[in-house]
């Protein structure tokens, strides 16, 4: 799936005037600073249709902002009465550059970003869609924390990206596990609103 980035969403931008041609499904991300106006002109222009599966609204507004931003943009959608899928790139908004001055994700903030995104939804009523995670099947060290608690320190030793910090082995099979368990309990909630 192609997607239009954060930074390169404007409205009459080249970004979104490419993606309007494109035939397959396609993603466009939501960060802090996407306002309510441009994501009805986005939506409209992307998926003027309204198709089902057309478009994916990928959050990423880094750990703790979560609550301020994606409820906004929720109701934004459900006003305009879009079909959208969202998912949550819990990665791109918890960039930082570490002590020893790599670039890196704390394994942390990307787990509480998820935990916020499931939470919002679940406040809302909405479905959460999915989830992105860049990770590597490889034992890296790019991104800190984890089971393992991947350092500052440790950055050096396997620190192996062209481009952006991945979640290693280790990490990404912790996320997966704690995201099924958000799954589960999301799924048992429901339940017991159904039987309440």
């Amino acid at each position: 799936m192609i997607w239009i980035g954060d930074r390169t969403r404007q409205p009459d931008g080249a970004h979104v005037e490419f993606a309007r041609g494109v035939q397959n499904p396609i993603g466009l991300k939501a960060g802090p600073s996407m306002t309510s106006d441009d994501l009805k002109v986005l939506m409209a222009k992307l998926n003027p249709e309204n198709e089902e599966g057309r478009l994916t609204l990928i959050a990423r507004f880094g750990a703790g902002s979560v609550g301020e931003h994606l409820p906004r943009l929720i109701k934004t959608v459900r006003e305009e009465g879009a079909n959208v899928t969202w998912v949550c790139d819990a990665m791109h908004g918890n960039t930082i550059k570490s002590s020893s001055g790599y670039k890196t994700r704390p394994f942390d903030s990307v787990l509480r970003e998820v935990r916020e995104f499931f939470a919002v939804h679940a406040a809302e009523g909405t479905v959460p869609g999915g989830v992105h995670f860049e990770m590597t099947g490889q034992d890296v060290t790019e991104c800190t924390g984890g089971v393992r608690a991947v350092s500052d320190e440790d950055l050096s030793d396997r620190y192996h990206t062209a481009c952006d910090p991945r979640l290693n082995a280790s990490q990404s099979l912790e996320l997966a596990f704690l995201v099924a368990d958000e799954l589960s309990n999301r799924r048992d909630a429901r339940r017991t609103q159904a039987t309440g």
